[in-house]
């Protein structure tokens, strides 16, 4: 990996880090309700991924028509940040996936 792509990823996960926090911060300040509610956090997670595929998917057309202002650098970060955000959701179904699989398996 050269640096540039090194850098370009912790850049990314230092912003995926910060996107995290305030709803950690949500979880601590949460009522008396007692747990925190995942699925709300899912749901926001899928939408926010979404939104990354959408939004890097008008910026490479915008590229693609030859659009005035539209950057290759820019499109390519955000297609990246989609590619990363879509993966990173794949692996937390998977995991979820399997978890649910040997929760099912246990013995009662």
């Amino acid at each position: 990996m050269s640096t540039i792509e090194v850098n370009n990823l912790l850049a990314q996960m230092r912003q995926m880090t910060a996107q995290v926090r305030p709803a950690e911060t949500a979880f601590k300040a949460a009522p008396a309700a007692g747990q925190p509610d995942f699925s709300a956090l899912l749901k926001q997670s899928i939408a926010s991924v979404g939104q990354t595929q959408m939004e890097a998917g008008r910026m490479a057309a915008s590229f693609e028509r030859g659009d005035a202002g539209a950057d290759l650098g820019r499109t390519m970060i955000a297609m990246q940040k989609a590619d990363l955000s879509l993966r990173s959701m794949v692996t937390v179904r998977n995991k979820l996936v399997d978890a649910y699989k040997d929760i099912m398996n246990m013995p009662v």
